[in-house]
């Protein structure tokens, strides 16, 4: 007669090891990250590129942090203003006469055949005068004046493309945390995926890449008909374990304002995961088995506690809980979560709830809008 409490535990031997593999071999390279000293630090000339549809207040508010990033070589602000019914136009005006540095391209007819708005993001790319560009979002806002050069430092003879971290500002409320937190496990995945040679995807508020790369890669030719992915799945296309670097600095990244219902996260996130299903084979099975091992994670620890022996489950649970903790400490201090910490076991155990309302959007078809 087979006893199944024992098949139980093993079950639950299996996938912490394979949760703890995830952090020593991925996740510890983002908390134990030091950026490399360089004998002589080189400024490239840089185009900040930003595309704003019906952006108004969000120009105003955080334009000017960008165009008054101290970075003492050649740079320009590109800002593509897609078909804007709203007061963009004005607010752009006037920015301009202030800031010299600031490039509007005004766009007045859609892309009708190309979804999302890898459109105007080509056009502004076209639009550059430098090779390196700056990706980030109307609604972001840099950290501090030295952005743009703590995200061109990482350029060498052999870097194509740097992927930064795009935070959510602090408020108060449980919204604003599960929001944050989880920005910041999926940035943790794939800074620290890049680091070991693997890079997947990055995020458009704070993405750089070489402009001889865009163009190399026919642009976003191969997936113009899906409405998001101008970021990941170009990154998961074009990145290479060899021209691919990360900036982990708290005056690096940039910070937008996150939902404020429940609707609203709701719709954006299941957005974002329809592109998942574009993803190289190996970057899925590794994605795909880190969120399987977490999904059944504690409901495994709890049967193994009522069914088996408690004592070796705990013992199980504290060993991933420490290395977790240490991680999770090391890594949010770094990206400017470190209020997340005392939080950080509840807020993992809410990613149980996290997939099972979030699984379902792989499978949809993305909305044909940005």
């Amino acid at each position: 007669m087979i006893h199944w409490e024992p098949i139980l535990f093993y079950v639950l031997i299996a996938v912490t090891a394979i949760q703890l593999f995830y952090y020593l071999y991925f996740f510890a390279r983002v908390a134990f990250f030091k950026t490399k000293p360089r004998p002589q630090s080189q400024q490239h000339p840089v185009s900040v590129i930003i595309c704003a549809r019906d952006e108004d207040e969000n120009l105003a508010r955080n334009l000017p942090g960008v165009l008054v990033q101290q970075y003492e070589s050649s740079h320009e602000v590109v800002v593509v203003n897609d078909n804007s019914v709203d007061d963009s136009k004005y607010i752009l005006q006037e920015l301009k006469r202030t800031f010299k540095s600031l490039n509007v391209v005004e766009l007045t007819q859609e892309a009708k055949l190309i979804a999302g708005k890898k459109y105007p993001l080509s056009v502004g790319i076209r639009e550059a005068k430098h090779e390196l560009l700056l990706l980030t979002d109307a609604d972001c806002v840099p950290s501090s004046e030295h952005w743009v050069k703590k995200m061109q430092d990482a350029y060498d003879k052999d870097t194509e493309i740097v992927l930064g971290y795009g935070a959510y500002h602090r408020t108060g409320g449980l919204l604003n945390k599960l929001i944050r937190f989880e920005t910041f496990h999926t940035a943790l995945q794939y800074l620290s995926y890049a680091l070991a040679g693997i890079p997947y995807m990055g995020v458009g508020r704070n993405l750089s890449y070489r402009k001889d790369l865009f163009f190399r890669n026919k642009g976003f030719s191969s997936i113009n008909h899906i409405p998001s992915g101008d970021d990941d799945l170009f990154i998961n296309k074009a990145a290479t374990k060899s021209n691919t670097a990360v900036v982990i600095d708290p005056e690096a990244i940039t910070r937008s304002v996150p939902k404020t219902t429940w609707k609203g996260w709701l719709r954006q996130k299941s957005r974002h995961y329809t592109t998942a299903k574009y993803y190289k084979p190996k970057h899925k099975f590794f994605l795909g088995l880190y969120f399987a091992t977490q999904f059944i994670y504690y409901p495994l620890v709890a049967a193994c506690i009522i069914f088996y022996d408690w004592r070796w489950s705990l013992v199980l649970f504290g060993l991933r809980l420490i290395l977790q903790a240490i991680v999770f400490y090391r890594s949010m201090k770094k990206m400017g979560e470190a209020d997340l910490w005392p939080w950080f076991i509840f807020l993992d155990m809410w990613m149980f709830f996290y997939y099972i309302i979030f699984a379902p959007a792989l499978w949809k078809r993305p909305l044909n809008k940005w």
